[in-house]
């Protein structure tokens, strides 16, 4: 005969299980492997980045936007978002240097502070990485009342 405990209710006491799940591998899996992030990824996050802050006219010196507006006419070119944007990445630290055309009539002091402020923030928060500095080059001032960059006339008719 087996003795068998029950519930109040009658019916038997549900078993217990005490043995406890092993783990395989050994310690976090966060901490099994390495991760490396490439200066392109990090060119990118801060190139649109910095393009989301008001009073950023565009990024890069005239001769790489005017090389850049070339390239995006070409067929699977498309819009260089690394333009003026140069990184050098670390295992856990990065630094960038950026080149901007800021507005006319923009406090240009706030704009690269805004521009700073943007950059690290959506860097560090993307990739973990530590931002140590932001380098920010304003090399020109778009006027209301200049153009947008002309397209070339096209060689072939």
């Amino acid at each position: 005969m087996t003795d068998m405990t029950t519930t109040p209710e009658g019916g038997p006491e549900p078993q217990v299980s005490t043995r406890k799940a092993t783990r395989r591998g050994g310690g976090d899996p966060a901490t099994r492997g390495r991760t490396t992030i490439a200066d392109g990824v990090v060119e990118k996050i801060a190139g649109l980045a910095a393009r989301d802050v008001l009073g950023v006219h565009a990024m890069g010196s005239g001769l790489s936007r005017t090389f850049g507006a070339m390239r995006d006419r070409v067929p699977g070119g498309g819009k260089s978002v690394t333009r003026g944007v140069k990184a050098e990445v670390g295992e856990v630290q990065t630094a960038l240097d950026l080149e901007i055309v800021v507005d006319y009539g923009v406090a240009i002091s706030d704009v690269a502070h805004a521009v700073r402020e943007n950059v690290i923030g959506a860097v560090e928060r993307m990739t973990g990485l530590e931002v140590v500095e932001v380098n920010i080059a304003v090399s020109d001032v778009k006027l209301p009342e200049e153009e947008e960059e002309e397209e070339p006339a096209p060689r072939i008719q």
